[in-house]
């Protein structure tokens, strides 16, 4: 939601574009301890008794956002939503997985991506609206936000409980551990760098496409911002729900072959000062989207045991939001030491290396191999 607003903040509170880079990137810390002292929590106490608490996190977030009055209440807001979306994402995944086992095969995987994008699309659309069209463009986005939130909390409480036999509370442990088991560490690493990438891809449309539209395009407006971005999350879901007959090792090797002409279609469109290139690179980027959230997450859940399910998605999980947020701070740093050109094309550079080991290495350790 806090995409097409980001020009407005730096406008309102002066900060720089460094600054704006790191107001984005702090939300991976609130994941990583989410992630690290809770993301087996669910595994042992049950699937709704972390979803509930995850949901208030938000809540006070998204009040954080709509009480902000200067800088720190953005990293403030930023940390409690990636706290919140921490605690959630391993745990909802998970409880889909369970919920759609008996289904055919991958249903759960496309669920749970599909419903990831669709909100990626609609936040930003929304807030791009509310700030085009109405008053009080920094808070009313977040007061409708709230709304929707309540919603969904009063709705988790009827979602029947999948995790049998949980534990007391004083049982509990709480104890660091990244849960990838050493029968399957090598399988894993082909997934886990497929969603860096693809999240590294999504990261930058989130934090830097309203920079790039207003300072290389000279479009400023919040709902050009907020359209953009909705449409490769737009794409992306759709793509999820389209292409179920897609085998999951196919489906990511798709997303690794599009990765690259998605990235390099970013920074010819810069280059070129061109809004049709930069549709074009969100459209493929959407696809690429889509395909690697979907199959990356459909090998995860095909290696993991259930006994360990939510654990190794949260793993899983931090390494998406790893991509999400750390190339976005590298971005940031290179465009102020150089240009923001040289930055891109480095940003382009990495993500064609990464998608290159994924892809070997997906070759060389897949399920069943």
């Amino acid at each position: 939601m806090p995409t097409p607003l980001y020009p407005l903040y730096k406008a309102e509170f002066g900060f720089s574009g460094v600054t704006l880079t790191l107001i984005y990137a702090v939300y991976v810390l609130g994941n990583l301890m989410a992630l690290l002292f809770f993301g087996r929590l669910s595994d042992q106490i049950g699937r709704r008794k972390v979803s509930v608490p995850a949901i208030g996190v938000a809540i006070v977030s998204a009040t954080v956002f709509a009480a902000a009055s200067s800088t720190p209440w953005l990293f403030a807001g930023r940390a409690l939503s990636g706290f919140a979306t921490g605690l959630v994402g391993g745990t909802a995944t998970a409880w889909i997985a369970e919920l759609y086992a008996g289904s055919k095969r991958g249903a759960a995987a496309r669920i749970a991506a599909a419903a990831n994008f669709f909100g990626n699309a609609a936040g930003p659309l929304l807030s791009g609206l509310l700030a085009q069209f109405a008053s009080s463009p920094l808070r009313l986005p977040f007061y409708v936000y709230l709304a929707v939130l309540f919603a969904v909390g009063a709705a988790i409480l009827a979602a029947p409980e999948t995790v049998r036999n949980p534990r007391d509370w004083r049982d509990v442990e709480l104890r660091p551990r990244l849960g990838v088991p050493s029968n399957v560490r090598l399988p894993f690493v082909s997934p886990a760098v497929a969603g860096f990438c693809t999240f590294a891809l999504i990261g930058f449309y989130s934090a830097l496409i309203p920079n790039v539209l207003g300072d290389s395009l000279h479009l400023h407006a919040p709902i050009v911002a907020g359209a953009v971005v909705c449409a490769l999350f737009g794409i992306a879901a759709i793509t999820v729900l389209s292409t179920g007959r897609l085998g999951s090792q196919a489906t990511m090797f798709s997303a690794l072959a599009l990765l690259l002409p998605s990235v390099w279609l970013l920074v010819g469109a810069e280059i070129f000062k061109s809004l049709p290139i930069l549709l074009v690179a969100a459209v493929v980027g959407g696809v690429a989207g889509g395909l690697g959230y979907r199959g990356s997450l459909e090998v995860i859940n095909r290696i993991a045991p259930a006994d360990r399910r939510s654990e190794i998605v949260s793993s899983y999980l931090i390494a998406l939001f790893a991509g999400n947020s750390l190339p976005v701070i590298g971005v940031g740093v290179l465009s102020a030491l150089a240009t923001p050109a040289v930055a891109h094309i480095a940003f382009a550079g990495v993500i064609t290396a990464l998608a290159a080991l994924a892809f070997l290495t997906g070759l060389r350790f897949a399920p069943g191999k």
